[in-house]
């Protein structure tokens, strides 16, 4: 055998159909699309579509709720946070924030920040600068002598719409 005689297998490697390319092709003039009618025509797409009779995701009742007011925070737990300070990915004498939960790959998400949840135990005295935090959390933070600082995460788009109230605002102010 040389090097110049090795071939994939037969049937290895497949061309694509060219449809619609003459009469002696098998799969010319309708392309394999059957002929007339919405189907045999571009550019439609009739999925769900039932024939007229009432299609099967609207038979079917409707359950639950989707709050588009909802806060998305990170949730971050005491238990947690420990273990990353064991692990020293974490630095419990400065300051513990969304970054710096981030960093330790603890906070994943959470476009209004995180909130820290009371499960597990806590050994180290923390300073925290959270978006939210639970009433177990904060026992077991304050009782290991920590401190809590809660902030306000203002979204984007309340941030944008102020700058464009606040420029406009000084747009109308009279030049002096």
């Amino acid at each position: 055998m040389k090097l110049n005689d090795i071939r994939d297998n037969k049937g290895a490697r497949k061309s694509r159909v060219r449809v619609g390319r003459g009469i002696g092709s098998g799969l010319g003039k309708t392309a394999g699309r059957g002929q007339k009618g919405q189907k045999s025509r571009s550019g439609v797409s009739v999925f769900g579509f039932e024939g007229g009779q009432m299609p099967l995701h609207m038979r079917i009742p409707k359950r639950g709720f989707n709050n588009i007011f909802a806060k998305d925070h990170a949730e971050v737990n005491v238990g947690a946070i420990q273990a990353a300070i064991d692990a020293g990915k974490l630095d419990a004498k400065g300051l513990i924030d969304h970054a710096a939960l981030k960093a330790a790959g603890l906070a994943r998400g959470g476009k209004n920040g995180v909130r820290v949840l009371g499960k597990g135990t806590l050994k180290a005295k923390l300073k925290l600068k959270v978006a939210g935090i639970s009433a177990g959390a904060r026992t077991a933070i304050e009782g290991a002598g920590g401190s809590i600082e809660v902030i306000e995460i203002v979204p984007a788009a309340d941030k944008a719409a102020a700058k464009k109230n606040s420029v406009k605002k000084r747009k109308d102010a009279p030049s002096a």
